[in-house]
């Protein structure tokens, strides 16, 4: 952590630079296997995920677990959010699918996200998805509808972290 760090999206990113982005190192591979792998509470045995709780200030374990299983999935920091990479023209997740992600909780959610990384290419705005991932209330879901569908969302202020 450079000390730079100040958003939620920019302290994810910052971690899964350090921790899982590499992974031509031994240490991320290995990280985000046992991370891709643990169930439950497993994830919460990892040294790098405490790591992320305190510069997030995260004492959620359900939110963190959620986080951390999702982003070893990411092999790639790109700067479109994973809803503008699955949807657009051509979309790589269907509508209908696309809708039952937007319904979806708990692990249905997670099981679905971790799909839909999958489905695009493994690549995505990991700040991006990290700050959504800890703030998954309906305005969330609402940005990744005008993201899925090409469109600019009412008041969205966040911008795109460039890889």
């Amino acid at each position: 952590m450079t000390g730079t760090e100040t958003t939620p999206g920019a302290i994810i990113l910052g971690w899964w630079g350090q921790h899982l982005g590499d992974r031509e190192a031994g240490h991320a591979r290995a990280l985000a296997a046992r991370l891709r792998r643990a169930q439950g509470a497993a994830a919460l045995a990892e040294a790098a995920v405490h790591d992320l709780a305190r510069r997030l200030d995260l004492r959620d374990g359900t939110r963190l677990i959620r986080i951390v299983t999702l982003l070893a999935e990411v092999r790639s920091h790109v700067p479109q959010t994973l809803a503008r990479r699955l949807g657009g023209a051509e979309p790589v997740l269907s509508s209908l699918r696309f809708q039952q992600l937007m319904r979806a909780e708990g692990e249905e959610l997670v099981t679905g996200l971790r799909r839909a990384v999958i489905m695009a290419d493994r690549q995505c705005n990991v700040a991006a998805l990290g700050a959504d991932l800890i703030f998954w209330p309906d305005r969330v879901r609402e940005t990744w509808c005008f993201h899925y569908f090409g469109a600019a969302a009412p008041q969205d202020d966040r911008t795109e972290v460039p890889v």
